[in-house]
Order: structure tokens, then sequence, then C-alpha cells
């Protein structure tokens, strides 16, 4: 799952841990450029339908000091020295695009979104996996499997990238 929540309150088992995912998230962003963008929720409280382009007040800066203490996330600007926080009842942490949610006590209304400008990619390494070939219509599904670190990828491949993996071996 690439969404990862934490609700203020939340009965879901999972809440606790979702919330230290988000926390390490956050503070690994120190030193890292970001984009704040703030929004206000549509009035059906879709947030999907919200707008991201870019607009006058967005910013892109590089965070310093990012870190939470109880449910609070503070952080720094470079060019203001005092520290500034939000605390959310609400957080949802998107891996695969690298944005955080937040959704502010005082302000029910609005949603923030943190944006890591960098690409960071999960990297694992595989040594001498288990190789698995098979067929899905047109497409190959290529698996590598590596039974000591307990890790499988599963990669679709069209018969063009078959034959560029080929020539590149």
């Amino acid at each position: 799952m690439s969404t990862i929540i934490w609700e203020q309150g939340s009965n879901n088992p999972e809440n606790a841990d979702n919330f230290a995912i988000i926390k390490q998230w956050f503070a690994n962003l120190n030193s890292k450029e970001i984009s704040w963008k703030q929004r206000l929720i549509p009035p059906n409280g879709d947030v999907r339908e919200i707008e991201w382009e870019a607009q006058r007040f967005d910013e892109n800066f590089i965070i310093f000091n990012s870190n939470i203490r109880g449910i609070t996330l503070y952080w720094q600007k470079p060019d203001a020295p005092q520290e500034r926080s939000t605390t959310p009842f609400k957080l949802e942490l998107d891996n695969l695009k690298q944005n955080l949610y937040v959704y502010p006590q005082s302000q029910k209304d609005v949603v923030i979104r943190l944006t890591l400008l960098e690409a960071v990619y999960q990297k694992f390494q595989m040594l001498n996996p288990q190789i698995e070939v098979s067929r899905l219509g047109e497409n190959y599904v290529l698996i590598l499997r590596d039974e000591k670190g307990k890790i499988e990828a599963k990669i679709a491949l069209t018969p063009e990238k078959i034959s560029q993996l080929k020539q590149q071996l």
C-alpha cells in the first residue's frame, strides 16, 4: 500500500505504526528541498478534486530541523530563524509520490501538501535471485525472488523492453 494514514483518535490498530512511519519520513526531510502548497478542501470534502497546479502563495524551500514532537510538526525555513509548527488531526503519506498531506487542527477546511522535490527510489539488493518468467498476453512477467532476504520483484515487460533487456545483457 502506498498511502499511509494516521488520524488522531483513530481505533485503527495500525495508527501508531503509521504515525511512526510518517514521523520518520518527516524527520528525513531535514535539509532537503520541498514544495509547500496549501489549499481549501472542496465543500463536498473530496480532496481528489483539489487543483495542485502552481499558485501564487506556493513555496519551494529547503526545510530545516523537521521533526515531530507529540503530534505537532516543527520545522524552520532557511530565511527565518523562528521555528514554525502545525498540529494535525490527520496525516496522509503517499510514499510513491513522496507527498505528505497535513490536515491542521486549527483549519479544518485546509489541507497542506508537502512534496519532496528530489526523486527518491526505494532500493534493495538481491544476490543470485531465483528467476521466473511467464507470459501475460503479448507481454512478459519477470519474477526475481530472493529466498534469503524474502524479497520478490515482479516486473511487467513489453516485447520491446524484453528486446532492450536482451541487448543490454
